[in-house]
């Protein structure tokens, strides 16, 4: 008989690390998706002006939100769950954030008060880097 273990590789220190900063930067979306969807806008301190925008957001660019938030969440618990899924879930999260970008730069004229360039690149740069950082843990083998 083969020992199961045996074959198993250690988790490396690292993916904990990764994977529960990534899952609360991660959750960030998931609230902010969830109090516009519930319509707690005001609760959470915009202006009459700045929640009228987010009422008239094109369906197909919440869709890509949907995507892009969820599908980051999904690779962050993946990843620490070590699942060899994580990789794919952070790809349906940048298809999201792809058609996201498109939609707020391109498509949309955003109100001033409502632009975050800053945020807009860390989430690029966190959602680029789980993505590359989950193939190579599962070209690894650490995800199964």
């Amino acid at each position: 008989m083969t020992d199961v273990s045996a074959s198993r590789i250690a988790t490396p220190w690292h993916l904990w690390v990764v994977g529960v900063v990534t899952l609360l930067f991660n959750a960030m979306g998931i609230v902010s998706y969830l109090t516009t969807k519930l319509g707690m806008l005001e609760q959470m301190g915009l202006t009459p002006e700045q929640i009228a925008f987010m009422e008239s957001y094109p369906a197909w660019i919440g869709a890509f939100w949907a995507l892009g938030v969820w599908g980051a969440f999904a690779g962050s618990v993946l990843l620490l769950a070590r699942s060899q899924w994580a990789a794919g879930a952070m790809g349906v999260a940048l298809v999201g954030l792809i058609g996201t970008t498109l939609g707020n730069y391109v498509v949309l004229d955003v109100p001033a008060a409502m632009q975050a360039p800053a945020l807009d690149i860390a989430i690029w740069a966190v959602t680029l880097f789980l993505l590359f950082y989950a193939r190579a843990m599962a070209g690894k083998g650490v995800l199964r």
